[in-house]
């Protein structure tokens, strides 16, 4: 398996070389120069394999050449001690990703990725420093994921005011290997200086560098395991996706050129709604963020539009996903209903939830389910936004993770959104 920039296919690198950089040296995200496929006896035999299975034989194209069997069937083990389960709810099926340690869909790449780094960079003196942006549930995954690992450290960059207080207690609250920067600005400007210092020689002769979001592919390739996973639980389900930087969804698409057998998806956003534009006028225009209750979806420019629009055409894209988004309110609405249904959604999920019920409103999709198979790709445990909840008069017991994070005092440095002031910090 060769990866290669979303700028040029000239220069292929392994795996091990596109995740231990994360940006390729023209400033593209690696992509893979194949797709591969599923074997024919894994996907008919997905509702009866364990997750950790699933996990393997997905896995395993993707880092053959790096990770051996063995190794990979260890790290499986240490990476996921919690599934992602199918539940039915209010009518609508939902796949919960948030049964982690910091109980957000992120664990699922973060805790992987932080045990391949560790093997990848076996006997390696040189300490990696990982510089990653987040607008919310990336930062606090990636802080726990890479806690105490010797030989690399990690900064993680997160918009001022603009996460909820526990976010920011996940980010900033660890210490030891792991610091937090807020920046006076939005997800975008920390997504921008992130890029800026993987292109800066100075930066790059200092430090080893590395990136722990969805720049980097090897937070994508665990990802696919859980729409893998689902496809076998719910037959040519509908996923619906709710969607920021996009990574998610790129992440169900490569589930889905990989053989899976899933229907189609919804691009769920809020009111940042660039790629429903996009995929309604084949336009794609790059819009200013706007902070709103589902603040981990607040892009404006998602960086894995590159890799989506490198392997499908606005064409072929309109075929597979639906886009949709759901404003403020509405997210609100969503919430109470399906609260008072029995079942609980964080703002996030509530998008993904809301867009189903937009498009069945529409007529784009239909309301037999025997038809349509909807699954709300559920991203976040509502407890994360008990303030949000709490004014809508929903009370949320916090998992025992979260309280013990609760517990923590967040540290974090403010700069503005300049790079200067980044290198200054770095150096």
């Amino acid at each position: 398996m060769k990866y290669y920039s979303t700028k040029s296919k000239n220069n292929p690198v392994s795996f091990a070389k596109a995740a231990l950089t994360g940006l390729a040296p023209d400033g593209g995200l690696y992509i893979p120069g194949d797709i591969p496929k599923l074997d024919s006896t894994v996907i008919s035999s997905l509702a009866d394999m364990k997750y950790i299975d699933v996990a393997f034989e997905t896995i395993k194209h993707w880092v053959k050449e790096d990770i051996p069997s063995g190794v990979l069937e260890e790290m499986l083990i240490s990476s996921y001690p919690f599934d992602a389960p199918v539940v039915e709810a209010a009518g609508r099926y939902v796949l919960e990703l948030f049964h982690g340690p910091t109980a957000a869909f992120k664990d699922f790449g973060a805790r992987f990725m932080a045990r391949a780094f560790s093997y990848l960079r076996r006997g390696e003196d040189k300490p990696l420093t990982i510089l990653t942006a987040t607008s919310g549930d990336t930062g606090g995954a990636v802080a726990d994921g890479f806690f105490g690992i010797e030989g690399i450290s990690v900064i993680v960059l997160y918009p001022k005011g603009r996460i909820s207080p526990l976010q920011e207690k996940q980010i900033a609250g660890l210490g030891n290997n792991i610091s937090a920067l807020a920046v006076e600005g939005s997800f975008d400007d920390c997504q921008r200086l992130v890029k800026q210092a993987f292109q800066d020689q100075d930066l790059q002769k200092k430090f080893n560098l590395a990136s722990a979001n969805s720049i980097n592919v090897s937070r994508l390739i665990p990802q696919i395991v859980y729409y893998v996973a689902a496809s076998g639980r719910v037959h040519k389900p509908l996923f619906s996706v709710p969607s920021g930087n996009f990574g998610n969804l790129t992440a169900g698409l490569y589930a889905f050129k990989m053989g899976a057998p899933i229907h189609r998806f919804i691009a769920a956003t809020n009111i940042n709604k660039t790629i429903p534009d996009y995929l309604e006028t084949g336009s794609y225009l790059e819009q200013l963020s706007k902070a709103t209750l589902s603040n981990a979806m607040d892009v404006g420019a998602p960086s894995n539009f590159e890799r989506i629009n490198a392997h499908f055409s606005w064409e072929e894209l309109k075929e597979i996903v639906l886009g949709m988004y759901v404003s403020d309110e509405e997210t609100r609405q969503t919430i109470k209903e399906v609260f008072s249904n029995g079942y609980c959604l964080d703002p996030h999920s509530a998008v993904g939830w809301q867009a189903v019920t937009k498009l069945k409103h529409k007529g784009v999709l239909s309301n037999e389910k025997s038809i349509e198979k909807p699954v709300i790709v559920s991203t976040a445990h509502p407890a994360k936004f008990g303030e949000t909840l709490e004014e809508l008069g929903i009370q949320v017991a916090l998992p025992a993770s979260l309280e013990k994070a609760m517990q923590r005092t967040a540290q974090s440095k403010t700069i503005k959104a300049e790079f200067a002031d980044l290198k200054a910090e770095l150096c």
